[in-house]
């Protein structure tokens, strides 16, 4: 590289610089479970009522820490994807819409069920349940990814946001 100097044109020796970015790439993980579970996960299958989600996972109540997952949906409410947002203590997970909405962007979900289970087995809302699910909601509609349900899976019952028009 050369410069106009009072002296004429001089030449500057130049430094090669190096720049480094951070690159973000998607890395998908399949689990394989050795165990039958088609009888209760069928590939395509449409989840079109609470009571469908809750026959799935009632499982989540052989857990003594309360665990937040999310179901992402195809356009079709086909699960394409299950993440486990938080395992929380015995009465309580935290749950961010930062964390519920970066792997349901990842996995290019339309819609999205929240689940989680009460260890009590008492499937009665929180105050913080209800104000999670606001939360999620409202974000959801900025992100363009719709929160379908939130259900809390309880000792052989469940309680749906949807059902009773709390979302």
């Amino acid at each position: 590289m050369t410069i106009d100097t009072l002296f004429g044109i001089e030449e500057i020796p130049t430094k090669s610089r190096t720049i480094k970015f951070k690159q973000i790439k998607a890395v998908y993980e399949t689990l394989t479970v050795r165990e039958d579970i088609t009888a209760y996960l069928k590939t395509g299958t449409r989840y079109t009522a609470p009571s469908q989600v809750f026959d799935t996972f009632s499982f989540l109540m052989k857990e003594t820490k309360e665990m937040f997952v999310t179901l992402h949906l195809d356009g079709k409410n086909r699960i394409i994807c299950m993440d486990l947002v938080s395992i929380g203590s015995l009465n309580q997970s935290i749950v961010h819409p930062r964390e519920v909405f970066k792997t349901a962007c990842l996995s290019n979900a339309a819609a999205i069920i929240l689940v989680h289970q009460h260890p009590t087995g008492d499937s009665t809302p929180s105050s913080e349940d209800i104000a999670i699910t606001k939360r999620l909601k409202e974000a959801g509609e900025i992100m363009g990814i719709k929160v379908l349900d939130h259900i809390i899976v309880g000792d052989g019952e469940y309680m749906s946001f949807v059902e009773r028009c709390l979302l």
